[in-house]
């Protein structure tokens, strides 16, 4: 299940929020649900949040040495079945 963030539309009146919703929370959600439209707990409006994804940095392979220097041991295949350590 996804997380969805949501935040409080009015976060610069405390009267028409919590502690919660000003500040903002996450909250775990089927996709098929629709978005929340009010605060769990004070039932004030709140909106989602758009919030940044994290996606794997890209980094290039391990050369042989590098491997080595990391600890991994290197095998190269010689034959059919047979394989050499480095």
């Amino acid at each position: 299940m996804p997380i969805y963030e949501y935040v409080s539309e009015t976060p610069e009146d405390p009267e028409h929020s919590c502690r919660v919703c000003v500040r903002g929370f996450e909250l775990r959600r089927p996709v098929d649900r629709s978005p929340l439209v009010v605060c769990p707990l004070c039932k004030h409006p709140v909106k989602k949040v758009i919030s940044r994804i994290n996606t794997p940095t890209i980094t290039k392979p391990l050369s042989v040495s590098d491997a080595k220097k990391a600890g991994f041991t290197i095998l190269q295949r010689r034959d059919q079945g047979v394989y050499e350590k480095l």
